[in-house]
């Protein structure tokens, strides 16, 4: 069996970061998933992500 072969066999365990419906979606298909609660620093705006760097 090659390497790809044993992996596809292998009962998939997910780790879903940021959008929680791909976890949703997963868990009614019975796939074993955990969810990360991850949002962008700052909300993603970049001015603002500056400015807290320089506090660091």
């Amino acid at each position: 069996m090659t390497e790809k072969e044993k992996l596809l066999n292998n009962e998939l365990k997910i780790i879903n970061i940021g959008i929680e419906m791909f976890a949703d979606d997963l868990e009614k298909q019975n796939v074993d998933v955990i969810h990360v609660n991850w949002r962008p620093p700052a909300g993603g705006d970049l001015d603002i992500l500056k400015f807290l760097e320089k506090l660091e």
